[in-house]
């Protein structure tokens, strides 16, 4: 892979890598059709989900111990023609050169094949298998007539399309995969009005008829997976694995998408189209300044993000009411130069608008056309169409259109970088403006976008745009910059701030030692990194060949002799005996497949370098052969994969603290690099929470009325003042009491979602999977020669998740406590009492330890009262 998947993206693949292992076995050795899914809110990195799990079933792959499939065939199934050479790109750019361009094809109409080829990918559209579509010209008219009676093609095509995959269904050799993306879509019940559409196409795709058998595997992607797991799960005769649902809070936190999506209405009856698209107008300008202010500081001038300005207008727009647009548009933004704004409408030809001719543009090419800064869409621009550096939407719509509206939205939720922006809220956000819209209709947009689909699976024009956890939607929202008035000892404090990462599930130290060698040396921070580490293990491994001698030797001579038996069944008597015991010399064949054992033990990359290390050259031969024996020897031998597996750990860890200065230093590009090296642990990993920039809040109630602001925050609005809109009744006591306690200098609503400037702390769910914490609080008392900070958590005890939390903070505390004041976990109780847990008691950690019912504890001796 060309990108390094995020955390849940390589948790995907390998769960789905676990189903295609299944899903041949089951096709191959059991005669049964199964089906899968895996569903991911848009924005997620699908098609680059799809691209590893491609690569490795073409390619294998030692992260996940999986081997590859010399027969499969990928079908790749859409609804739009356009989307097929999108997405062959997108694969193409995701895996680099692992898979050659020879390897995607896209089925036209001259496509004529006997049967697919093994290791080929092939993109094929609904409209191809439609009755007028030359490729199944000849095929059976109904479900009744067999393939085989069919009437001789007009255009003399030797095979159909559907004869094509029956044939390669039909060959043992070869194993068809069908992926459907989007694949929600064709999966509702029929009507006695529907014709054939690509409702009865996909399902009889998948389900067979007219002589085609039935796909033996297939995979559905989607945003929303429901209707595609009921038609599966309806299917005659298909087995169907476990629905596989990505967790929004993971893609929310792995700043793939943006966190907030702030919304502008107008406040009072009256027309303001003109006065709002104005102000959508100027906002798209201050994002552009505001990206080029951040390229500056980040010393990448010469590749800024470029911010769209996306003008959403009715199905059958007025001339006037486009033209009216494009004056406003350009009023507000005389330098915009000519031939900045384009359309997408479906009409796909140049508009004349007076004097104006604004071209049209392929939705799937605006991302890249930066010259391009005003666009003008209808109802929805495309399905599976980004545009990460669409930044401002200005919709039209009536107020009645609110899911057409977060269709469109849905397609502005990727961040431009492909990740968080650090401290910086305005630049983790899309704005949109509803000159139409009213409070309370703008809330069913945000509802949408909160993951609160009215529509049955989603196709409520959403576009699986929900976030859910983690995002925001902000009304009126004011941006806090650094607070002048706290002291630098204070920010000196909050830089030691432990955080911890997630962890991984497939983390290996040596991968991750050899990525850290790659970024130390990239940045010239170590020079020749990745020959000091290998240096390292070599000693290490070379080391282990003399300590376990013996048992190399044995494991050498197991690879060596291939042993066998000959039998004799005799017709007379009908009995089976062993009429000998035979031994071979292994050949490479029979070698390589147990160096790629190791390989997957010690890493590739690190077995084959020291199979190089200790080959001995002669005359004849290059030792190769003898070293990838030694080498697959030794990983057979018990303690070997932990050895390797500490001193790659610990050297790594000894590089990250010795380099920890220096790669703060960095640009936060590479920061992220060093932040996912950190993060490939199974362990939870410390690292610092950075200091924000600019931080955006609320102003606003839900019921418009100006919520109240506290002084003291490390962020500030021009007076001085935090907004406390996101506390509740309990949480505003809390804070005042923290703010009345002697020496008190400062406070920090620490985020709600685990980003840069969070402190996030890892803990374990009820299902025993990883999730990451952000306690409410973090306070700082003391005095400047001595800042002491605190933690303090109010948590609702009746929350699923408090036990696991508390138990998450203990472990926290018990390897960081000593770096704080204090640490509390609050909770009020139903008369309305404060309870407080302090965690840096060893009692009380012992009772969380132990506890089963969270209210209970904090009725227990084990609290006190706040």
């Amino acid at each position: 892979m060309r990108f390094t998947l995020k955390e849940y993206q390589n948790d995907a693949v390998g769960q789905m890598l676990t189903y295609f292992s299944d899903a041949r076995e089951d096709f191959h050795r059991k005669g049964r059709n199964v089906s899968f899914s895996l569903a991911a809110t848009t924005g997620a990195g699908k098609t680059v989900m799809a691209a590893a799990v491609i690569e490795s079933l073409f390619l294998g792959n030692d992260d996940w111990d999986f081997e590859a499939d010399p027969g499969a065939v990928v079908l790749w199934f859409t609804d739009d023609p356009s989307l097929n050479e999108q997405t062959r790109l997108r694969l193409v750019e995701a895996a680099g050169d692992r898979i050659a361009h020879s390897q995607l094809q896209v089925i036209e109409n001259t496509f004529n094949r006997e049967k697919f080829e093994s290791g080929k990918v092939y993109f094929l559209n609904s409209q191809k298998l439609s009755k007028t579509s030359l490729l199944v010209r000849g095929a059976a008219e109904d479900e009744q007539t067999p393939l085989v009676e069919r009437s001789v093609s007009p255009d003399l095509r030797a095979f159909t399309i559907w004869e094509t995959i029956k044939n390669t269904i039909e060959d043992d050799r070869l194993t068809l995969y069908l992926i459907l993306d989007e694949a929600h879509k064709g999966m509702r019940k029929l009507t006695k009005s529907d014709r054939e559409d690509r409702t009865t196409i996909v399902k009889r795709l998948i389900n067979g008829g007219s002589g085609v058998p039935p796909v033996p595997v297939v995979w559905g992607i989607s945003a929303t997976i429901e209707r595609f797991s009921e038609a599966m799960s309806q299917a005659q005769g298909r087995f169907t694995y476990p629905d596989y649902e990505v967790d929004p809070a993971l893609i929310q936190e792995s700043g793939l998408l943006k966190d907030d999506i702030r919304l502008d209405f107008p406040s009072e009856s009256g027309v303001f189209d003109t006065v709002l698209l104005k102000r959508g107008t100027r906002k798209v300008r201050e994002s552009t300044l505001q990206w080029k202010q951040y390229a500056e500081e980040q010393g990448t001038t010469s590749d800024p993000v470029v911010p769209l300005l996306v003008v959403q207008v009715p199905n059958t727009p007025s001339d006037s009411l486009l033209v009216s647009a494009i004056d406003t548009i350009r009023e507000e933004w005389p330098e915009l130069p000519a031939g900045s704004i384009a359309h997408v409408f479906g009409e796909h030809a140049n508009i004349q608008l007076g004097d104006y001719v604004i071209p049209y543009v392929a939705p799937e090419k605006v991302q890249d056309r930066s010259h391009i800064r005003v666009i003008l869409a209808k109802d929805a621009i495309s399905t599976g169409w980004d545009c990460p550096r669409a930044e401002v939407l200005v919709s039209f719509r009536p107020a009645s259109d609110k899911t057409h509206i977060t269709q469109l939205l849905g397609r502005m939720v990727r961040t431009p970088l492909a990740r968080r922006i650090t401290g910086n809220d305005r630049l983790n956000s899309v704005e949109c403006v509803l000159p139409f819209f009213n409070r309370a209709t703008a809330t069913g947009v945000a509802e949408i976008l909160l993951g609160k689909r009215p529509g049955e699976d989603g196709e409520d024009g959403s576009g699986g745009s929900g976030g859910g956890e983690g995002r925001r939607v902000l009304y009126k929202p004011v941006d806090m910059v650094v607070n002048q008035a706290i002291p630098a000892e204070v920010w000196d404090a909050f830089d030691a701030i432990p955080s911890q990462t997630l962890p991984r599930k497939a983390a290996k130290p040596t991968k991750r030692l050899t990525a850290l060698a790659q970024a130390l040396s990239r940045d010239h921070l170590l020079s020749n990194a990745r020959k000091v580490a290998y240096a390292e293990l070599f000693a290490v491994l070379d080391g282990l060949m003399a300590r376990y001698k013996e048992q190399v030797q044995a494991a050498t001579a197991g690879i060596l002799d291939v042993r066998g038996e000959t039998l004799v069944a005799s017709v007379h008597n009908k009995n089976v005996t062993v009429a000998e015991t035979f031994t071979e010399i292994a050949d490479e064949r029979s070698v390589d497949s147990d160096f790629k054992i190791a390989q997957r033990i010690l890493s590739p990359d690190l077995a084959r370098k020291y199979a190089d290390h200790i080959a001995v050259e002669d005359d004849d031969d290059d030792g190769l052969f003898d070293a990838h024996v030694k080498v697959a020897a030794l990983a057979q031998v018990n303690g070997v994969q932990e050895a390797i597996d500490r001193e790659a750990d610990a050297l790594a860890t000894k590089w990250l603290s010795q380099f920890r200065v220096a790669i703060k230093g960095l640009s936060d590009e590479r920061k992220a690099v060093y932040d996912d090296i950190v993060a490939m642990s199974v362990d939870p990993q410390r690292t610092e929470v950075a200091r924000p920039k600019v931080r955006s809040e609320e102003t606003e109630d839900a019921d418009g009325s100006k919520v109240a602001a506290k002084p003291g925050h490390l962020m500030a609005d021009e007076n001085g003042d935090f907004p406390i809109s996101s506390l509740n009744q309990w949480e505003t006591k809390v804070l005042e009491s923290e703010m009345g306690q002697p020496g008190f200098l400062a406070w920090y609503r620490n985020p709600g979602r685990a980003s840069e400037d969070s402190l996030a702390i890892a803990y374990k769910d009820g299902k025993g999977d990883w999730r990451r914490m952000c306690p409410d609080f973090i306070f700082f008392h003391g005095d400047l020669s001595d800042v002491k900070v605190s933690i303090v958590d109010p948590h609702g005890f009746h929350l699923r998740d408090a036990l696991p939390k508390l138990v998450g903070l203990v472990d926290f505390t018990e390897k960081y406590g000593t770096e704080f004041h204090r640490i509390e976990a609050v909770a009020e109780t139903k008369d309305k009492r404060l309870r407080v847990l302090d965690l840096k008691s060893p009692s009380v950690r012992e009772a969380i330890k132990g506890a089963s019912d969270v209210e209970q504890l904090y009725l227990s001796a084990a609290a006190t009262d706040y």
